[in-house]
């Protein structure tokens, strides 16, 4: 069966995802981005901004926007990069991985302009394969360099995850690394609590990072379960109040039902030679959070097989 095409009210396109089950996610060729993933309950999953604004060129703050080639203010480039700003292609060719489902799975991809050569000098083609199963949201990107010479990159999916409560929200996995803080010069820390909860600002990257990260929101007795290969990082995003209230596309209390946690390849960058590919992936599932004494079992989401 073909796509699910429809546009928006600026006439680009969107992609309706669904599997059997009944769940969707919805994916702009604007910024390659997914803007809804929704559970078979009908629940939407990731966080939107209440002000969020579909005029492009204009970032739309929410979903899963793509960073690329740099990730915040790492680097020389306008913030996160300018994959998230142009408008993507179906991918025909996604060789070497597999046709995909066309009901449950699209291939998009972003090559290099002579606009993109004028600001960052290297052709690239930056391919994200977006697929969704019962319960479960996987991207797959991969860049690849069609240059004469090598060039380094930053990479990362930023996630806006919608929670219930962000003072109820905890995240495991991150206790005892090392991480930058923005907040404070991109000086190094060593995370000292148990998990990371949240009472203020943070904006942090993670180095080092495992697979797998649980993002338990306790007011839903759920869990977010983040997987991923390729990515060495994780960002943990909210700007509480404060700050939330001079972003002018975000409503002055959206922080409290927003978490972004990111995947991502920043510190280091990758390196790829003329014809090399990178491909990292992630996956985000929703699984039942088990209590006790209000705790969640960190055994079973990190390091369970399920």
């Amino acid at each position: 069966m073909p796509l699910n095409f429809g546009n928006d009210v600026d006439g680009s396109s969107r992609i309706l995802l669904n599997e059997p089950r009944g769940s969707t996610a919805l994916v702009l060729l604007f910024g390659g981005q997914v803007i809804s993933w929704k559970n078979e309950r009908r629940e939407e999953l990731l966080f939107m901004s209440t002000k969020a604004q579909y005029m492009p060129p204009k970032i739309i703050r929410g979903g899963i926007p793509v960073c690329f080639p740099q990730f915040g203010n790492f680097g020389g480039l306008e913030r996160h990069g300018f994959a998230r700003n142009r408008f993507w292609s179906l991918d025909d060719d996604p060789s070497p991985l597999p046709p995909a489902n066309k009901q449950s799975s699209v291939d998009l991809i972003l090559k290099s302009t002579e606009d993109d050569l004028k600001i960052w000098p290297h052709s690239f083609e930056l391919r994200v394969r977006i697929s969704i199963s019962f319960g479960k949201l996987t991207l797959i990107p991969r860049v690849r360099n069609i240059d004469s010479k090598p060039f380094s990159f930053m990479f990362a999916l930023r996630n806006y995850l919608h929670v219930s409560d962000i003072s109820e929200v905890r995240v495991e996995g991150l206790e005892t690394l090392d991480y930058l803080d923005n907040l404070k010069g991109k000086e190094r820390f060593t995370e000292q609590a148990d998990a990371i909860t949240f009472d203020g600002e943070i904006d942090r990257v993670y180095l080092n990072t495992p697979t797998k990260i649980a993002v338990i929101d306790h007011e839903r007795k759920r869990t977010i379960e983040l997987r991923k290969e390729g990515m060495p990082n994780a960002v943990v995003w909210n700007p509480w109040d404060k700050k939330a209230k001079s972003i002018a596309d975000m409503g002055d209390e959206d922080y409290m039902t927003m978490l972004c946690v990111d995947s991502g390849a920043i510190e280091p960058q990758v390196l790829l030679k003329p014809g090399e590919e990178w491909k990292g992936r992630q996956e985000l599932s929703i699984v039942s959070s088990s209590y006790c004494s209000g705790q969640l079992d960190p055994r079973k989401v990190l390091y369970g097989d399920s």
